[in-house]
């Protein structure tokens, strides 16, 4: 069964479940959606500059550890293969650290991008 995640399009998380359909990234509507006990996961479009459009999606799951506490983590399906990158808590999913996940799971490194653990 096809369910509509939230997705992320420029700056924005769009999801019929919030008020007004959408919050802007790196926002406190931001980080507490990602804290709500409701929000599970969202997917990001994967841009690629040298073509100008989205290239793939990667999808951005908030999972619990065995002792307790969440992170999110983002993945990728390419080539028949699943690429997994920790993103850490809720406050640390932020603009920059995704646009930094996004180049990885591309195969490139952003200019100037924070380091991304795998």
């Amino acid at each position: 069964m096809a369910t509509n995640l939230p997705r992320i399009s420029e700056q924005w998380i769009y999801d019929v479940a919030l008020p007004g359909g959408r919050v802007q990234l790196d926002t406190p509507g931001w980080f507490a959606w990602l804290a709500a006990e409701t929000t599970r996961r969202f997917s990001y479009g994967l841009f690629d500059p040298q073509v100008g459009y989205i290239v793939g999606w990667m999808t951005v799951r908030k999972e619990r550890r065995q002792h307790g506490g969440e992170y999110w983590v983002a993945y990728r399906r390419q080539s028949g293969q699943v690429r997994k990158v920790y993103i850490g808590s809720s406050g640390a999913v932020t603009v920059q650290r995704l646009e930094a996940i996004a180049y990885r799971l591309q195969g490139r490194e952003a200019a100037g991008s924070e380091q991304v653990s795998q």
